[in-house]
Protein backbone atom coordinates (compact mmCIF):
# COMPACT_ATOMS: atom_id res chain seq x y z
CA UNK A 1 0.00 0.00 0.00
CA UNK A 2 1.08 3.94 -0.86
CA UNK A 3 2.78 5.17 2.86
CA UNK A 4 0.71 8.06 3.68
CA UNK A 5 2.90 10.69 5.48
CA UNK A 6 3.66 11.25 9.82
CA UNK A 7 1.16 13.48 10.67
CA UNK A 8 1.72 15.74 13.94
CA UNK A 9 -0.96 18.52 14.69
CA UNK A 10 -1.87 20.69 17.35
CA UNK A 11 -4.33 20.06 18.93
CA UNK A 12 -5.45 23.08 20.71
CA UNK A 13 -8.52 23.65 23.42
CA UNK A 14 -11.18 21.10 23.69
CA UNK A 15 -13.53 23.87 22.47
CA UNK A 16 -11.62 23.52 18.48
CA UNK A 17 -14.67 21.09 17.93
CA UNK A 18 -17.02 23.85 18.80
CA UNK A 19 -14.83 27.38 17.95
CA UNK A 20 -14.63 28.90 14.80
CA UNK A 21 -10.21 29.61 13.86
CA UNK A 22 -8.01 28.77 11.38
CA UNK A 23 -6.99 25.44 13.14
CA UNK A 24 -10.64 24.33 13.01
CA UNK A 25 -10.82 24.87 9.30
CA UNK A 26 -7.37 23.21 8.56
CA UNK A 27 -8.28 20.01 10.66
CA UNK A 28 -11.22 19.78 7.90
CA UNK A 29 -9.28 20.45 5.53
CA UNK A 30 -6.43 17.69 6.22
CA UNK A 31 -8.77 14.75 6.15
CA UNK A 32 -9.77 15.43 2.81
CA UNK A 33 -6.23 15.73 1.43
CA UNK A 34 -4.97 12.65 3.09
CA UNK A 35 -7.82 10.28 2.06
CA UNK A 36 -8.46 7.57 4.41
CA UNK A 37 -6.15 4.90 6.04
CA UNK A 38 -6.93 1.49 6.88
CA UNK A 39 -6.59 2.49 10.12
CA UNK A 40 -4.98 5.26 12.66
CA UNK A 41 -2.31 4.99 15.43
CA UNK A 42 -2.40 7.93 17.60
CA UNK A 43 -0.26 9.20 19.75
CA UNK A 44 -2.06 12.40 22.17
CA UNK A 45 -0.40 14.12 24.41
CA UNK A 46 -3.20 12.91 27.30
CA UNK A 47 -2.49 9.50 27.90
CA UNK A 48 0.34 8.82 30.19
CA UNK A 49 1.45 5.40 31.11
CA UNK A 50 5.18 3.93 33.30
CA UNK A 51 5.78 1.53 30.39
CA UNK A 52 4.69 1.96 26.69
CA UNK A 53 1.29 0.41 26.09
CA UNK A 54 -1.45 0.49 22.85
CA UNK A 55 -5.43 0.21 23.25
CA UNK A 56 -6.86 -2.96 22.03
CA UNK A 57 -10.91 -1.84 22.67
CA UNK A 58 -13.05 -3.04 19.81
CA UNK A 59 -15.10 -0.16 20.62
CA UNK A 60 -13.39 2.30 22.27
CA UNK A 61 -15.32 4.89 24.62
CA UNK A 62 -15.28 8.86 24.50
CA UNK A 63 -13.31 10.33 27.15
CA UNK A 64 -14.15 13.64 28.02
CA UNK A 65 -10.87 14.26 29.84
CA UNK A 66 -11.38 18.09 30.74
CA UNK A 67 -13.66 20.06 32.76
CA UNK A 68 -15.40 23.76 32.95
CA UNK A 69 -16.28 23.49 29.13
CA UNK A 70 -19.72 24.23 27.16
CA UNK A 71 -22.20 21.45 27.88
CA UNK A 72 -22.32 20.55 23.96
CA UNK A 73 -18.63 19.58 24.32
CA UNK A 74 -19.55 17.04 26.67
CA UNK A 75 -22.13 15.71 23.96
CA UNK A 76 -19.54 14.44 21.65
CA UNK A 77 -19.20 10.93 20.96
CA UNK A 78 -16.86 9.89 18.39
CA UNK A 79 -17.96 6.07 18.07
CA UNK A 80 -14.29 4.97 15.92
CA UNK A 81 -14.13 1.66 15.94
CA UNK A 82 -10.84 0.34 16.87
CA UNK A 83 -8.32 -2.36 15.98
CA UNK A 84 -7.05 -5.20 18.01
CA UNK A 85 -5.12 -6.73 14.92
CA UNK A 86 -2.97 -3.59 14.58
CA UNK A 87 -3.02 -3.17 18.34
CA UNK A 88 -1.50 -6.30 18.28
CA UNK A 89 1.16 -5.28 15.10
CA UNK A 90 2.27 -2.37 17.22
CA UNK A 91 2.68 -4.21 20.28
CA UNK A 92 4.74 -7.03 18.43
CA UNK A 93 7.23 -3.79 16.98
CA UNK A 94 7.56 -2.47 20.31
CA UNK A 95 8.72 -5.59 21.78
CA UNK A 96 10.72 -6.15 18.75
CA UNK A 97 12.88 -3.10 19.19
CA UNK A 98 13.05 -3.75 23.25
CA UNK A 99 10.07 -2.23 24.43
CA UNK A 100 7.94 -3.45 26.50
CA UNK A 101 4.43 -2.50 26.18
CA UNK A 102 0.99 -3.99 27.37
CA UNK A 103 -2.23 -3.64 25.18
CA UNK A 104 -4.99 -1.96 27.06
CA UNK A 105 -8.44 -3.51 26.39
CA UNK A 106 -10.40 -0.92 28.90
CA UNK A 107 -8.92 2.27 27.65
CA UNK A 108 -10.85 4.81 25.44
CA UNK A 109 -10.14 7.69 23.10
CA UNK A 110 -9.19 10.84 24.67
CA UNK A 111 -10.08 14.48 23.47
CA UNK A 112 -6.24 14.61 22.27
CA UNK A 113 -7.03 11.80 19.43
CA UNK A 114 -11.04 12.24 19.22
CA UNK A 115 -10.65 15.99 18.67
CA UNK A 116 -9.19 16.92 16.00
CA UNK A 117 -10.39 13.72 14.41
CA UNK A 118 -13.66 14.35 14.81
CA UNK A 119 -12.63 17.48 12.54
CA UNK A 120 -10.65 15.57 10.30
CA UNK A 121 -12.87 12.45 9.56
CA UNK A 122 -16.30 13.50 10.96
CA UNK A 123 -17.84 9.99 10.18
CA UNK A 124 -15.95 7.47 12.29
CA UNK A 125 -15.29 4.71 10.43
CA UNK A 126 -11.72 4.39 10.14
CA UNK A 127 -10.03 2.51 13.37
CA UNK A 128 -8.13 3.96 15.80
CA UNK A 129 -5.69 2.89 18.66
CA UNK A 130 -3.82 5.25 20.80
CA UNK A 131 -0.20 4.52 22.06
CA UNK A 132 0.79 5.85 25.30
CA UNK A 133 3.67 8.34 26.06
CA UNK A 134 5.96 8.01 29.39
CA UNK A 135 7.05 11.27 29.54
CA UNK A 136 9.42 10.90 32.80
CA UNK A 137 11.66 8.81 30.58
CA UNK A 138 12.22 12.11 28.09
CA UNK A 139 12.51 12.68 24.51
CA UNK A 140 15.30 10.51 23.14
CA UNK A 141 12.90 7.41 24.56
CA UNK A 142 9.98 8.73 22.35
CA UNK A 143 12.02 9.42 19.66
CA UNK A 144 13.09 5.32 19.76
CA UNK A 145 9.20 4.64 20.00
CA UNK A 146 8.88 6.18 17.42
CA UNK A 147 11.50 4.67 15.08
CA UNK A 148 9.74 1.35 16.91
CA UNK A 149 6.88 1.92 15.44
CA UNK A 150 7.43 2.92 11.98
CA UNK A 151 6.98 0.22 10.11
CA UNK A 152 2.99 -0.01 10.38
CA UNK A 153 2.50 2.53 7.68
CA UNK A 154 3.56 -0.53 5.45
CA UNK A 155 0.10 -1.70 6.29
CA UNK A 156 -1.88 1.52 4.81
CA UNK A 157 -2.32 3.19 8.42
CA UNK A 158 -1.65 6.59 9.04
CA UNK A 159 0.63 7.88 12.31
CA UNK A 160 -0.95 10.35 13.81
CA UNK A 161 0.99 12.47 16.61
CA UNK A 162 -1.27 14.75 18.50
CA UNK A 163 0.03 17.33 21.14
CA UNK A 164 1.00 20.93 20.94
CA UNK A 165 3.32 23.26 19.26
CA UNK A 166 3.41 25.24 22.81
CA UNK A 167 1.87 24.15 25.98
CA UNK A 168 1.88 26.91 28.88
CA UNK A 169 -2.03 27.32 29.69
CA UNK A 170 -1.08 29.10 33.09
CA UNK A 171 0.15 32.18 30.32
CA UNK A 172 -3.31 32.03 28.62
CA UNK A 173 -4.58 35.84 28.19
CA UNK A 174 -7.67 37.15 26.82
CA UNK A 175 -9.81 35.61 24.11
CA UNK A 176 -8.49 32.98 21.08
CA UNK A 177 -7.53 35.66 18.57
CA UNK A 178 -4.78 36.99 21.16
CA UNK A 179 -1.32 37.57 19.34
CA UNK A 180 1.69 35.87 20.57
CA UNK A 181 3.65 37.52 23.01
CA UNK A 182 7.46 37.13 20.96
CA UNK A 183 8.71 34.16 23.61
CA UNK A 184 6.00 31.98 22.06
CA UNK A 185 6.57 32.89 18.41
CA UNK A 186 10.15 32.84 18.29
CA UNK A 187 9.95 29.09 20.07
CA UNK A 188 7.66 28.42 17.19
CA UNK A 189 9.84 29.86 14.65
CA UNK A 190 12.84 27.80 15.89
CA UNK A 191 10.62 24.63 15.52
CA UNK A 192 9.79 25.18 12.11
CA UNK A 193 13.19 25.51 11.42
CA UNK A 194 14.16 22.74 13.15
CA UNK A 195 11.84 20.38 11.40
CA UNK A 196 11.81 21.65 7.71
CA UNK A 197 15.68 21.46 8.11
CA UNK A 198 15.60 18.00 9.59
CA UNK A 199 18.33 18.55 13.07
CA UNK A 200 16.42 15.73 14.63
CA UNK A 201 18.98 15.84 17.01
CA UNK A 202 18.36 19.32 18.16
CA UNK A 203 14.46 18.34 18.12
CA UNK A 204 15.30 15.69 20.97
CA UNK A 205 17.67 18.27 22.75
CA UNK A 206 15.25 21.14 22.52
CA UNK A 207 15.17 22.12 26.12
CA UNK A 208 18.91 22.86 25.89
CA UNK A 209 18.59 24.92 22.19
CA UNK A 210 15.54 26.01 21.93
CA UNK A 211 14.31 29.68 22.35
CA UNK A 212 12.15 30.03 25.75
CA UNK A 213 11.67 26.26 25.78
CA UNK A 214 10.92 26.17 29.25
CA UNK A 215 8.69 28.70 29.07
CA UNK A 216 6.77 27.05 25.97
CA UNK A 217 6.55 23.71 27.15
CA UNK A 218 6.64 23.61 31.75
CA UNK A 219 5.85 19.81 30.95
CA UNK A 220 6.70 17.76 28.22
CA UNK A 221 3.57 15.93 27.65
CA UNK A 222 2.73 17.81 24.64
CA UNK A 223 5.60 18.16 22.60
CA UNK A 224 6.46 14.38 22.86
CA UNK A 225 4.57 13.05 20.21
CA UNK A 226 5.98 15.35 17.92
CA UNK A 227 8.99 13.16 18.98
CA UNK A 228 7.52 10.13 18.26
CA UNK A 229 6.52 11.42 15.04
CA UNK A 230 10.12 12.38 13.65
CA UNK A 231 11.41 8.81 15.02
CA UNK A 232 8.57 7.32 12.90
CA UNK A 233 10.14 9.40 9.83
CA UNK A 234 13.21 8.26 10.83
CA UNK A 235 16.75 10.00 11.93
CA UNK A 236 17.51 13.79 9.61
CA UNK A 237 14.29 13.47 8.27
CA UNK A 238 12.54 16.72 6.87
CA UNK A 239 9.44 17.84 7.11
CA UNK A 240 7.55 20.45 5.99
CA UNK A 241 4.80 22.94 7.53
CA UNK A 242 1.58 22.10 7.00
CA UNK A 243 -0.10 24.90 8.92
CA UNK A 244 0.75 27.57 11.16
CA UNK A 245 -1.62 29.99 13.71
CA UNK A 246 -2.41 30.27 17.25
CA UNK A 247 -5.20 30.62 19.63
CA UNK A 248 -5.17 32.46 22.76
CA UNK A 249 -1.83 34.08 22.58
CA UNK A 250 0.26 31.15 23.74
CA UNK A 251 -0.79 28.39 21.97
CA UNK A 252 0.89 27.60 18.87
CA UNK A 253 -1.79 25.78 16.55
CA UNK A 254 1.48 24.78 13.77
CA UNK A 255 1.61 20.82 12.42
CA UNK A 256 3.87 19.44 10.33
CA UNK A 257 4.14 16.32 8.06
CA UNK A 258 6.92 13.86 7.06
CA UNK A 259 6.70 12.27 3.77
Amino acid sequence: MERLPIIFVSHGSPSLALEDCPARDFMMRLGRNLGAPRAIVAISAHWATREPAVTGAVNPETIHDFYGFPDALYRIRYAAPGAPEIAENVAELLGAAGFKCAIDQRRGLDHGAWSPLLLMYPEPRIPVIQVALQPHRGAAHHLALGAAIAPIRDAGVLIFASGGATHNLGQIRGPSNTPAPRWVSEFSDWLTATITEGRTRDLVDYRQVAPYAAENHPSEEHFLPLIVAAGAAGEGARGRSIHASYTYGVLSMASYAFD
